[in-house]
């Protein structure tokens, strides 16, 4: 992520399966590998729909019969299709603080990535929209390994 920002300095290593990835690792599997999310939504400006058909057509799927299915099964996964399953095609900038951020756990689902990384996944939320969200990460974490930093003591 830090790729283009002028005076960054990396110390240290992270590892994925002992490789290190500041060294040479293809920095687009690695985004197919670990997915972020982050604390502040951060919706795509476009549909439903594209925010998540995103990844996987970056990672080479087009057919639309397997995106359908993938976007579906994405918010599914995120326990937010019934809530947008008759408006894929609308903007994100149309749904609740809560809505977004559950669409970007959508978004990086779509990509089935080993890894989840979630910054205070929950800061910004009202409390029903947190409590959707933390039912979501529990119900997350048996497919995922799940890294997250929350300053919720709970």
């Amino acid at each position: 992520m830090n790729d283009l920002v002028e005076d960054c300095r990396i110390t240290g290593q992270i590892r994925l399966d002992g490789e290190d990835i500041y060294g040479d690792m293809d920095v687009n599997l690695l985004r197919k590998r670990v997915g972020m999310v982050f604390q502040k939504a951060n919706p795509f400006p476009m549909s439903i729909y594209d925010n998540i058909a995103y990844g996987p057509r970056t990672h080479g799927i087009h057919a639309k019969a397997k995106l359908d299915e993938i976007v579906e099964q994405s918010l599914r996964d995120a326990a937010i299709w019934d809530e947008v399953k008759d408006r894929l095609n609308k903007s994100v900038l149309g749904l609740s603080g809560g809505q977004q951020q559950r669409l970007c756990i959508a978004r990086e689902l779509a990509v089935h990535p080993e890894v989840l990384l979630m910054d205070e996944p929950m800061s910004a939320l009202d409390p029903i929209s947190t409590s959707k969200v933390e039912d979501l990460v529990i119900s997350l974490k048996k497919e995922y390994t799940i890294i997250i930093v929350t300053h919720n003591m709970q």
